[in-house]
């Protein structure tokens, strides 16, 4: 297959991954170990979750799979409280959970108290809201007057815990689902909670954010094997013209292969088993960073004219790598942060510290690269090295069009999320996370293009060009008046790769960079 057919069928795959996501979303299984009430208002409240869930099919008589299961959830007070609940009546110390789904939010909690939303009844909001004082304020839903779901459970005479009873609650509406835990008495101070809570739909136990990425990732791990076929096929026919520039592409494109195809097992385990081990996860995550750590390495070489107008970095070298280094560990850390442990469909922000350095240095890159790039081009164009010019050209206005839809898809996101802080568009937030990827395919595919091995491999090299560029490339590149000779042309075009450059012209081009 002709190298030059890759970007068309990699575009066709990546508009065939934006439409094969499904309607189907899967939930996971939230396990709590003596999580903390925190207080909250007038309130002690523990988040139990929050993910998007598909209701069931039409047919009623088909068992429930789309429902969230109560298991082992117990209820831990303090031994203070106790005593002072013990001489109380036999049932004391209230504890609800409340399961309600977003478009219904506004049915928790009264109106305007002391400058704050009330979630408990007090005693001014029961004449008001016509509430019971003690418990979570709740309004029946305009779609179904069961909803929002309250489970009530009480502690009994001097008892530490109290267990939830199990119970399964059937999801007959898509939406996205919030289920808190919530105690009203300020004698539960201290209140703690331990069990699980399996949330499921037909799909499996994938949070209904993540699973079209499972799709995703397949598509992505067959455009990135096409890629690999077609580029290795190449590679090995022209394996004695190979340019070190090419190998760096080569690991590229399988480090892009190997995240893609983990990706998909991780969530695929995930989907199956309901839990995702930290350990699965970091690992998946680290190869995500090493694979972005190379790929804008490779960019920033290229971008600084290696193998092309010089053999090596040279001083260079030492500064390339530790940027490499910086930006692995911050691209870690931060993949770490937005990842490992994440089954909730409205994720956790990243600390700031997380993001900003990660920011920083992609932004770095970008001034870095594209200072190199111009200063390549006036090599270029200075020894009349038409081919090259061209080739550099045309990655130029790759990087440039990628750099804009980049901060365009940056606005759009920042949009997307400030306008659906309650994660109700959670359908389609999966493209945010895919159009990334996407991205990193195109430009590398866009990259194959234009240093795809051949025959003529050679001509592209620091070794000078062939065919009609050879005397302007001799010409430009010779020097007089004693200095040592850069390149040495003979009839048959027999260039020696080590006859490129002098040493004084390496020195001065460490110098300029």
């Amino acid at each position: 297959m002709d190298l030059r057919r890759l970007a068309v069928l990699a575009a066709a795959l990546a508009a065939l991954a934006a439409g094969w996501w499904g309607r189907g979303a899967e939930a996971s299984i939230h396990t709590y170990d003596r999580e903390p009430f925190r207080e909250v208002g007038n309130a002690f409240l523990l988040s139990g979750g929050s993910e998007g869930i598909v209701a069931d099919g039409a047919d009623p008589a088909a068992p429930a799979s789309s429902f969230i299961k109560f298991v082992n959830v117990t209820f831990w007070r303090t031994p203070e409280a106790a005593e002072s609940h013990a001489k109380m009546a036999h049932s004391t110390g209230l504890v609800q959970a409340i399961l309600f789904e977003a478009a219904d939010r506004d049915n928790i909690g009264g109106s305007a108290y002391g400058g704050q939303r009330s979630i408990c009844c007090t005693p001014d909001l029961a004449k008001l809201e016509g509430c019971k004082q003690g418990e979570v304020i709740r309004r029946p839903s305009s779609d179904d007057p069961d909803w929002p779901y309250v489970l009530d459970t009480h502690f009994s005479a001097n008892y530490l815990s109290v267990k939830l009873e199990e119970e399964q609650v059937h999801i007959t509406k898509t939406g996205m689902y919030n289920l808190f835990f919530i105690s009203c008495d300020p004698k539960l101070r201290g209140l703690t909670m331990s069990g699980k809570t399996i949330w499921r739909n037909p799909g499996g136990y994938l949070p209904g954010r993540m699973a079209p990425l499972m799709k995703f990732y397949v598509l992505m791990s067959l455009a990135y094997l096409l890629v690999m076929i077609v580029w290795f096929s190449q590679y090995i026919r022209f394996w004695r013209d190979i340019l070190p520039i090419q190998n760096w592409i080569t690991l590229v494109i399988a480090l892009g292969l190997f995240e893609m195809t983990l990706w998909y097992f991780e969530y695929l385990n995930f989907n199956s088993s309901g839990v995702r081990p930290v350990g699965i996860t970091t690992w998946v995550v680290t190869v995500g960073a090493i694979r972005k750590t190379v790929s804008r390495l490779l960019i920033l070489s290229i971008s600084m004219g290696y193998g092309v107008v010089r053999p090596t970095l040279g001083g260079l070298t030492s500064k390339v790598l530790l940027l490499g280094l910086t930006y692995f560990l911050a691209s870690e850390m931060l993949d770490i942060a937005e990842n490992v442990g994440t089954i909730n469909d409205i994720s956790g922000k990243a600390r700031l510290f997380l993001v900003l350095p990660d920011a920083f240095l992609d932004a770095f890159l970008i001034l870095w690269i594209f200072t190199s790039l111009s200063r390549t081009l006036e090599k270029l164009q200075a020894r009349r090295s038409s081919v090259k010019l061209d080739i550099y050209r045309k990655f130029t206005n790759a990087l440039a069009i990628s750099v804009i839809a980049s901060v365009a898809w940056i606005g759009y996101e920042v949009y997307f999320k400030a306008t659906d802080p309650f994660s109700e568009r959670w359908q389609s937030a999966w493209i945010i996370t895919a159009f990334w990827d996407v991205l990193a395919l195109v430009l590398l595919v866009v990259i194959c293009y234009l240093w795809a091995p051949s025959q003529s491999s050679q001509r592209y090299a620091y070794s000078g060009e062939a065919a009609d560029d050879d005397d302007e490339e001799a010409q430009s590149l010779t020097k007089g008046d004693g200095e040592v000779g850069m390149v040495k042309i003979d009839k048959d075009r027999n260039v020696g790769v080590s006859n490129a450059f002098s040493l004084e012209d390496e020195a001065e081009e460490d110098k300029r960079e």
